[in-house]
């Protein structure tokens, strides 16, 4: 399973042309694609128009949508934190570690576009969709 970070879905809501654009677009109906609840919401908030919401919210609940964070989850996202912190590496933003360790822990690859997530693919095995250097 794909899960699609909310830094592609913005990218492609909005209609930018990227790497990970054109992959979620190829991916699109031809593999099984997932997304959590956090980035079901760090997608959705973003639409001004009612319209507009309605539209991605519809599809993108025909995803498979998956909650990501729990008692265990929790416990694993601040025990992958702290792993990165002490190598001297700072995450800004707690989703993106829950997000990370959802995948880690449930073995699911990630397309995504924010490079915070590259110490989890380096350090932590999370498999990327694309190869970032």
């Amino acid at each position: 399973m794909i899960i699609v970070d909310s830094s592609v879905w913005i990218d492609y809501f909005n209609g930018q042309i990227t790497p990970e654009t054109n992959t979620l677009d190829s991916l699109l109906g031809v593999k099984y694609l997932g997304i959590g609840d956090l980035i079901l919401t760090e997608v959705l908030q973003g639409f001004r128009s009612d319209k507009d919401y309605d539209i991605a919210r519809d599809k993108l609940t025909s995803l498979a949508v998956f909650e990501m964070l729990g008692k265990e989850q929790a416990i694993k996202s601040a025990y992958n934190f702290r792993q990165l912190r002490k190598r001297g590496i700072s995450i800004r933003k707690t989703a993106d570690v829950i997000i990370a360790t959802f995948c880690i822990e449930k073995g699911h690859s990630l397309l995504f576009s924010d490079k915070d997530f590259l110490p989890f693919v380096k350090h932590l095995g999370l498999e990327a969709v694309l190869t970032y250097q």
